[in-house]
């Protein structure tokens, strides 16, 4: 009988493994976790919405992987590889051998360098033990500081002024979320932070940050310190290369993988954040996703190649955030944008169109209350991946529907 071994047990992974059964793969499977925990939902983390930390939102039950003929391993770290005799060694010296291998290792938070390692009162966010812990701290009478100004930065920051506590962001550079989102888009929910009462300060350099009296406190280069609770730190992560860097797999920002998201190895896949891969809609540009929606879908792209089936990585990037009551939702890659159009669509909502040299429509960028924008995205999102190269005028007039420029 086949056995099939996938190596991350997270939205990715666990996907991946009900996938092979929905194809039709009768074989073993096996999915190993390092987390104690079985498989569960990493967007609610960071979000207003899950506000009972110490209820994970599971993809599945116990049961279900039971049922479904999927052997579930957790608390176990993948710790060798050997790709010429196809076997993994876990860290409880356990061998697993396989026919198909996929690697959905994800990625880890960057840590502040030289910070004190292990401290109650300095954090990341990547698991739900972190979000618990944050949680805790997520009180009226308490101050957490937050170094980095991204995604998960300002939806922490949300999340803890509505939850009652004070917020300082900290953001290295001249705006937040300075990578991959427009101008207009940040200043927007930069006043709605402000607004909500988080001090936020950009431009500012952090010279050190220290655990001291049970507090953080984060030494600015100006000479000011700042003293928190808790302080998070969410300056972006890192993919988690180290098994397949040590089997001698391909490495380029991630485990190197083609548009089938075979690795370098015979046999051996990857998929999630933890690989980056060749973009066709792109021109071939390789790229490294971080998204719960990407995530879902290369699971099950890699299920379907361990089966033979040869399907391209085809899907056009997608990336929300949630904060207060606006919604952010980013279809496409914006880099190498010539010009943009806004639409507006009413209800402090608006969309951005981003289109390159060529008048061809790369990427959308909306926001707006709820799903205000939700059904425009999806729909530019089809624009983008059909290489349309829409009247931009007709982008701009929120009278002409987009639906009718997809027809088009």
């Amino acid at each position: 009988m086949a056995h099939f071994v996938i190596i991350g047990a997270g939205e990715c992974g666990a996907r991946a493994a009900f996938a092979l059964r929905e194809k039709g793969f009768d074989g073993a499977i096996t999915l190993v976790g390092a987390e104690p925990l079985h498989p569960y939902e990493r967007p609610p983390l960071s979000k207003a919405g899950s506000a009972d930390a110490s209820n994970p939102k599971y993809i599945a039950t116990v049961e279900k992987y039971a049922e479904s003929g999927i052997r579930l391993l957790t608390g176990l770290e993948a710790r060798d590889l050997d790709t010429s005799s196809k076997a993994v060694t876990l860290s409880d010296g356990t061998t697993l051998s396989y026919d198909k291998l996929l690697l959905a290792t994800g990625a880890a938070a960057r840590s502040f360098p030289g910070a004190p390692e292990g401290s109650a009162h300095i954090r990341s966010l990547r698991t739900h033990h972190d979000a618990a812990a944050l949680r805790d701290v997520m009180k009226p009478g308490k101050h957490i500081a937050i170094i980095g100004g991204g995604f998960i930065g300002l939806e922490l920051a949300a999340t803890a002024r509505l939850l009652g506590a004070e917020v300082t962001v900290i953001e290295g550079l001249e705006r937040v979320l300075k990578r991959g989102v427009p101008e207009e888009i940040a200043e927007l929910l930069t006043e709605r932070h402000r607004t909500e009462g988080v001090d936020i300060r950009c431009g500012v350099s952090i010279a050190a940050l220290t655990e001291e009296g049970g507090k953080a406190v984060i030494k600015l280069s100006t000479g000011e310190r700042v003293e928190a609770d808790l302080a998070l730190v969410g300056i972006g992560a890192r993919a988690n290369v180290e098994i397949a860097e040590r089997a001698g797999l391909a490495i380029d920002n991630g485990i190197s993988v083609d548009i089938n998201l075979q690795t370098s190895a015979p046999d051996v896949f990857a998929a999630g954040d933890c690989c980056s891969f060749p973009l066709s809609i792109y021109g071939g540009r390789r790229v490294r996703l971080e998204s719960w929606r990407n995530a879902q879908e290369q699971g099950t792209l890699a299920a379907a190649n361990m089966l033979g089936l040869d399907e391209a990585v085809s899907s056009v990037p997608w990336f929300w955030s949630d904060q207060y009551d606006m919604t952010l939702q980013i279809a496409g890659l914006a880099e190498g944008a010539a010009t943009h159009q806004r639409r507006d669509l009413g209800a402090d909502a608006f969309i951005l169109f981003h289109l390159d040299a060529g008048g061809r429509l790369i990427a959308a960028s909306g926001i707006g209350p709820g799903n205000a924008v939700a059904r425009d995205i999806r729909l530019a999102e089809m624009l983008i991946a059909a290489g349309a190269h829409p009247d931009p005028a007709a982008l701009a007039a929120s009278d002409i529907k987009l639906k009718s420029l997809l027809a088009a």
